[in-house]
């Protein structure tokens, strides 16, 4: 693919990352998406062959900035670990632009269809970085924890559950930090 195919492809993922967060994953079509990028529909199947293939692009290039934190972890187990909370606390109560909805949409059509999807697999690589850190937190007497596999897929429930709530009802600030504390707590830590 060239320069300017490469762009145009870009482009079309940037304005379809628009449309899916103000309408969800169901609702969108190809031909929303060619309106939204003012080209042909032929112009749009020459990238995506569907509206599926076209939002598995916008959630591979949504930036997982939590996720960069567990893997660039430069300081110690408890900073990270702490800087990670807080950058999954803003993603999870960010209010504009927000594809919490159409992710969840996504996650029970690909169930359905009984595919691993992106999510998943994004899910799971995040749970194993969170693990990791914890390990290190506890080998470098940092952290204390029996089982880090355990308490990071315990930690990725409660921040999912957190998703749903905030997409459902709203989280409120005090209530985020409640839970970030405990988090904190199952693993020996505090934030006081």
């Amino acid at each position: 693919m060239g320069n300017k195919s490469i762009q145009k492809k870009q482009y079309i993922v940037e304005q379809a990352a628009k449309v899916f967060a103000q309408r969800g994953y169901k609702a969108v079509t190809m031909k929303d998406i060619v309106e939204a990028c003012d080209i042909s529909r032929g112009g749009l199947y020459l990238y995506f062959k569907d509206t599926t293939e076209v939002f598995e692009a916008v959630l591979a290039l949504k930036e997982n900035t939590a996720l960069a934190v567990l893997k660039t972890a430069d300081g110690e187990p408890g900073e990270v670990l702490l800087s990670y909370l807080n950058e999954k606390k803003k993603e999870i109560t960010k209010k504009k632009d927000n594809l919490e909805v159409a992710a969840f949409e996504y996650a029970f059509a690909m169930k359905t269809e009984k595919k691993d999807s992106l999510l998943k697999k994004q899910y799971q690589e995040e749970t194993k970085a969170l693990e990791k850190l914890i390990a290190d937190g506890v080998k470098k007497k940092w952290m204390v924890c029996d089982n880090p596999q355990a308490t990071a897929k315990n930690m990725m429930c409660t921040l999912e559950g957190l998703k749903v709530t905030a997409v459902s009802y709203s989280v409120s600030s005090d209530a985020f930090d409640q839970a970030i504390e405990y988090m904190l707590g199952s693993v020996g830590l505090t934030t006081k």
